[in-house]
């Protein structure tokens, strides 16, 4: 190999990359944790070292240009090479202290992890955990996180998967908001009835419909994407909603609706990379958190 032919800098290229993917420089920059000048001054660097233009300013921001489309395959590349070296290398540790990065949805996050974090700090303090919150998919092979939970498994061959019990979502209602339109003796009942709605209304619909329940787009007339909120408006005696049994046990404030309709089933899979698999912290964590989730479901 000719060594003296590779002119650039690994991690101008990866400035490159992440102002390519965040599609700003400020956004690229605070995902590297550096300033937008020092992250603006590298991929000037990087364009000087390669002689080609790879970003055009466009009013306030900046676009990608043909030749950065181009060079940006290559650069991915690397970027992938990269991660397969870390994952290597942390699928050898043996320490148990450190960080363990889980992405899971709000309400897992909000009402589950917190008595999953307690028995980890009980059983080894050295371990950090670290939750990001969200209902997207985040991408384990980028090292976004070490463990998932969702709730169907991905076609990503290098990840490994666990299935933990599954567990149950119902219908669920204030007391003031029954007390106000109940009770709901029937299916039929919940006909003219406000539901809270998501962002893919359809899919939840259909599921309503075939659980028996004469719902149309007229019963949705809040829709939201978030669990919490979704929560919060059921609590406020506002509409009708769903949320997970496990989350509901303790609360007295709602209750269900309608009790003869059948609880809506949920998979839940814990989600980590093949290689961190081996790494003693990871799999420490994952085994615990299969376990946790098998004793509360």
């Amino acid at each position: 190999m000719d060594w003296k032919a590779i002119n650039f800098d690994w991690n101008k290229a990866k400035a490159f990359l992440v102002a390519t993917e965040e599609k700003s420089f400020s956004a690229a920059a605070s995902a590297l944790n550096v300033t937008q000048s020092t992250l603006g001054r590298q991929i000037a660097a990087l364009e000087e070292e390669l002689g080609v233009v790879l970003f055009e300013r466009v009013g306030r921001g900046v676009e990608i240009t043909p030749s950065g489309l181009d060079l940006v395959e290559y650069v991915k590349d690397m970027a992938d090479a990269a991660n397969k070296l870390s994952f290597a290398a942390s699928g050898k540790s043996t320490d148990l202290s450190g960080r363990v990065v889980i992405t899971c949805s709000e309400v897992f996050s909000a009402f589950i992890m917190p008595g999953f974090i307690e028995d980890i700090r009980k059983e080894q303090p050295g371990i950090i955990i670290e939750i990001i919150s969200s209902n997207e998919i985040k991408d384990l092979m980028r090292r976004e996180a070490d463990i998932a939970i969702r709730n169907r498994l991905t076609d990503q061959l290098d990840l490994i998967a666990k299935k933990a019990k599954t567990t149950k979502a119902y219908l669920y209602a204030s007391k003031k908001f029954i007390e106000r339109h109940g009770p709901f003796k029937t299916k039929e009942a919940l006909g003219d009835m406000p539901f809270i709605g998501m962002v893919d209304n359809s899919i939840w619909m259909k599921a309503l419909n075939e659980h028996g329940i004469d719902v149309d787009e007229g019963n949705f007339p809040i829709i939201t994407q978030s669990h919490l909120v979704h929560w919060n408006i059921i609590k406020q005696g506002i509409a009708i909603g769903v949320m997970p049994e496990v989350v509901v046990k303790d609360d007295h404030d709602v209750q269900k609706v309608c009790e003869d309709i059948p609880g809506f089933p949920i998979d839940t899979w814990v989600i980590s990379h093949r290689e961190l698999r081996t790494n003693k912290r990871i799999r420490f964590v994952f085994d615990r958190l299969v376990e946790h989730l098998d004793a509360l479901f």
